[in-house]
């Protein structure tokens, strides 16, 4: 009876429930009580990463079942909140996502730390694909049974991170190279075909705002609101996609107040409600200052919570040139820092570093901090 207790708690922790939010979401930002030193490993890598990027098949999850390790060198932290359980390390071929399900990894896990992956038994899978759009990044994490919402899930049991996850040498927090416009990926390059994917890099002289040619507007900023987050996310009726120009949004990203603070200001009011192609439900004005019916105070039937924003800009002044999203965490500690007014006219440009990856066939960049943001007066 007791070797059968024990099997069931181990098997339990394996198949605990796995975090299918995708998005931002609140970060440890504290110290933990230091972690005993472990004394570093070394392992011997069998593949590059590009060439395990390589192995990943559009749409098809794999679970891992040859002798693959992988080696390289941590390069984003959690320190600041706008990376979300997990980080990334990159060697010379590209960089991955390592998906373990914990907060506070800065603690555990330093920049610049060699970090060897065995990927046997781990997931193989793509986060942020559409179809016609393009491709998002192939990530190393869990499998998530029989829920297919996203190809992987988060490693949260201490176990299988223990087993699969080793930490190294401390070698030196990772240089950024500096890329341009040539270099930036294409709507389907993954990192087994660019080799900046998922790495840590610097593009200089970005423009605010995009023109985008498919609906022939500018666009310069995007968020994501919801009715309720407890619903379908990906429902029509529960989805506000705040975009285009004109968005009001000025700050990096929007804590729960900012958010607060522009949907009682009506700026939004007239945003409708819905898809790109499916707005149909009503616009955000319909959904506030009504009274409720049991306590006779005001209802906002949009949800309060802090939002991520992507900031768009271009390679190029006025919109033109390929467009590069800073992507950034309402979660995060500089959420609420003001875009400088130079930028948001277009007569200052930026250099940002920050980790480069794909969204749906787009070029987006996560910045560790705000001071990976450089104005350039």
């Amino acid at each position: 009876m007791k070797k059968i207790l024990i099997f069931t708690v181990a098997f339990l922790s394996l198949v605990s429930c796995q975090s299918l939010k995708e998005e931002f979401q609140p970060v440890f930002t504290g110290e933990y009580d230091k972690p005993a030193v472990n004394k570093p490993v070394t392992m011997a890598a069998t593949h590059t990463i590009d060439e395990l990027a390589a192995m990943y098949e559009t749409g098809k999850p794999w679970t891992i079942d040859k002798n693959i390790v992988i080696s390289g060198i941590v390069s984003t932290t959690d320190r600041y909140g706008n990376f979300y359980k997990s980080f990334y390390i990159q060697d010379e071929t590209g960089g991955m996502e390592i998906k373990l399900g914990k907060n506070g990894l800065y603690n555990d896990y330093l920049p610049g730390q060699r970090i060897y992956v065995d990927c046997n038994g781990l997931e193989l899978g793509m986060y942020g694909y559409k179809d016609n759009s393009g491709n998002g990044m192939v990530q190393i994490g869990f499998n998530n049974g029989e829920d297919d919402t996203y190809e992987t899930s988060y490693i949260e049991s201490s176990i299988l991170i223990d087993t699969h996850v080793f930490k190294g040498e401390i070698e030196g927090e990772v240089e950024p190279v500096v890329i341009d416009a040539d270099d930036l990926p294409g709507a389907n390059d993954t990192q087994a075909t660019n080799q900046y994917i998922g790495k840590l890099v610097t593009i200089k002289n970005l423009y605010y705002t995009w023109y985008d040619t498919k609906y022939e507007e500018l666009q310069e900023a995007f968020a994501l609101l919801y009715l309720d987050s407890n619903q379908d996310k990906k429902a029509s009726k529960n989805r506000i996609f705040i975009s285009g120009e004109d968005t009001g949004i000025t700050t990096w990203a929007m804590s729960e107040e900012k958010m607060d603070e522009h949907l009682t200001s009506g700026i939004w009011d007239g945003v409708l409600i819905g898809n790109a192609n499916d707005q149909n439900y009503g616009s955000v004005g319909d959904y506030k200052d009504k009274i409720n019916p049991v306590n006779g105070q005001p209802y906002y039937g949009i949800e309060r919570a802090p939002a991520s924003v992507s900031q768009y800009f271009s390679t190029m002044p006025e919109g033109a040139g390929t467009c590069v999203q800073i992507r950034t965490s309402g979660y995060c500690r500089f959420a609420d820092t003001e875009v400088r007014q130079e930028v948001l006219d277009g007569t200052m440009s930026i250099n940002v570093t920050g980790i480069l990856t794909l969204y749906q066939g787009k070029v987006q960049i996560t910045v560790n901090n705000i001071t990976d943001i450089e104005y350039n007066d």
